[in-house]
């Protein structure tokens, strides 16, 4: 059996607040909203393709969160999303409240580049490749 990602998973310390977040920004669709046995708030959202599962959740009973890190760093650093142009969808998700930390950068011969903070101190990436001549 070929492996493929099943989902990303965030935590969120408003899961709803975030899942809608990404609803507006990136089109996702929320797809299941529950309390799981573990005494979470979980949301199922889907991307607009219906390509990946992306689940937010909050703390579980007697868990503690530690701090999210937008910056760069070891582990689960960003994720990514294709932009048809970078400068447009960056005022966009600005006006979201998202930062911009970095970009756009262009890749010598390849695709531009930015990274933002979206919610939650979460890293993401916009990805505007180049275009066919």
């Amino acid at each position: 059996m070929a492996f493929r990602i099943n989902h990303i998973h965030l935590k969120a310390s408003d899961p709803r607040k975030t899942a809608e977040w990404y609803e507006k920004a990136f089109k996702f669709k929320i797809v299941g909203d529950e309390t799981r046995v573990f005494g979470d708030r979980f949301i199922r959202c889907q991307s607009e393709d219906g390509g990946i599962a992306v689940n937010i959740s909050g703390a579980r009973t007697n868990e503690r969160l530690g701090p999210g890190d937008a910056m760069p760093h070891h582990g689960l650093e960003h994720f990514g999303f294709d932009s048809e142009h970078l400068e447009t969808d960056i005022a966009r998700l600005e006006g979201f409240g998202a930062k911009l930390l970095e970009g756009p950068i262009q890749n010598p011969g390849g695709a531009r580049i930015a990274f933002l903070r979206a919610p939650d101190d979460t890293r993401v990436e916009l990805v505007e490749r180049p275009k066919a001549i």
